[in-house]
């Protein structure tokens, strides 16, 4: 059998899935979430091999939820917003079903988890997933939310970020890459291989051996800034 979850905090929704999935008895449907951390303590619970997941939900989002989990399984995201599509894709989504969808549409998306065919961005989506205003981290078996405007400056350490906050520092599982694609960059800027700071908390940009500077926060602290991020921070702060 394969194991299944539905997570999504709209009943008719999640109804409707349950119905479709019903022509499939190889599929074991063993729970139905309404939120993010009900979906985290049942896929922790069940282990299942496919869920179909909602994107807005209350509490925390269905990214922000798979983001928390070390492996995440297979996923076929069901919303009613388009324009998180290419978001969901770069997590390695089977299929994205956007509400409302046919029977039709549902065969396929199942067909593709069978084949382990992920799927493809449809031509006719043309957003860009929306910016990121928040953090979602584990802190021991906590989940704690930081908002972005509080983060004074990110810097890499080997597989994660260290996130430096007003209310600490807090380490999450991504990439520099993956991050600076998630933040707003008129608002966050990468000025180092390891180091992307908030433009707000800038106070002073000054030089420092050879062709390297620089920047002083609010808070005192100092972050390194490259020659390519030196440029990069003059374009965005208009000097």
């Amino acid at each position: 059998m394969i194991k299944t979850l539905i997570i999504d905090d709209e009943p008719l929704a999640a109804s409707i899935v349950q119905e479709y999935l019903s022509a499939y008895p190889q599929f074991e449907l063993l729970e139905i979430c309404q939120d993010g951390f009900q979906g985290m303590k049942a896929i922790q619970t069940h282990q299942p091999d496919l869920i179909f997941l909602d994107v807005q939900m209350p509490k925390i989002t269905g990214f922000e939820m798979l983001e928390l989990l070390d492996e995440p399984p297979s996923v076929i995201f069901t919303t009613a917003f388009d324009q998180y599509a290419l978001q969901a894709f770069d997590a390695k989504a089977i299929d994205y079903l956007l509400k409302p969808f046919s029977k039709a549409r549902f065969d396929q998306a199942i067909g593709k988890f069978l084949t382990q065919s992920p799927g493809e961005v449809d031509p006719s989506i043309h957003q860009l997933a929306e910016k990121s205003n928040r953090l979602v981290v584990k802190v021991k078996n906590e989940i704690k939310i930081i908002s972005i405007k509080d983060v004074s400056y990110f810097e890499a350490e080997d597989d994660y970020i260290a996130i430096h906050s007003k209310d600490g520092k807090f380490l999450k599982k991504m990439t520099m890459k993956a991050l600076e694609e998630s933040l707003d960059p008129s608002k966050f800027a990468r000025v180092h291989r390891s180091f992307m700071v908030n433009l707000n908390e800038v106070t002073q940009i000054e030089p420092y051996e050879r062709e390297n500077f620089l920047v002083k926060l609010r808070n005192g602290k100092q972050v390194p800034v490259s020659k390519s991020g030196y440029t990069r921070l003059r374009q965005v702060l208009g000097l």
